[in-house]
């Protein structure tokens, strides 16, 4: 027997900021008849970036992250602006965060961060052919540095909890398979 969908009896909706809404969906279980609230974070979708150069390096970027409150290893990445396709945005968010300009850019995989609770897609693009244009163009709510590390270096970062954002672990699983 498959789950079945859970007809929504009516939404209604919960605070809201710039970068996401929470909506509270009430719902009829299917099973049991009884109505439950889920609690659904509605958000943009999320690009990321992996940054490749000719000698098979990875630009990956370090930022401060404040739900955990420690600076962390990642690629470029952000929200898909309204009004600009997912490339766009992808192209847009590495030259902001690296300073790179990739010349090819191609889907490598297409993920839900938490179905569960969050109603958005996450995008991972593989750039290659990567040209240094400036020395990146930060939000006014970000401090990033640049790093770059071998390709080769990129599952012992993760085995070793150095990479830990769980995006950019299922990224790099895009990329290695």
């Amino acid at each position: 027997m498959n789950p079945k969908p859970w007809p929504v009896i009516h939404s209604r909706p919960g605070p809201s900021n710039k970068i996401f809404s929470l909506r509270v969906d009430t719902t009829k279980s299917p099973l049991s008849g009884k109505e439950h609230d889920f609690y659904v974070i509605e958000s943009p979708d999320w690009v990321n970036i992996i940054p490749i150069t000719s000698d098979n390096q990875v630009v990956m970027v370090k930022q401060f992250r404040h739900g955990i409150k420690e600076v962390t290893l990642e690629i470029p990445g952000g929200v898909v602006e309204k009004g600009d396709t997912v490339e766009e945005s992808a192209a847009r968010e590495l030259l902001e965060e690296t300073g790179y300009r990739a010349e090819e850019l191609s889907l490598l995989g297409i993920i839900h961060p938490n179905p569960a609770i969050i109603d958005n897609r996450c995008y991972t693009y593989l750039a290659r052919n990567l040209k240094k244009i400036n020395g990146g163009n930060f939000d006014e709510t970000e401090d990033i540095e640049t790093e770059i590390f071998p390709v080769k270096q990129i599952p012992k970062l993760i085995k070793d909890g150095v990479i830990t954002n769980s995006l950019v672990v299922a990224a790099f699983w895009w990329y290695f398979i």
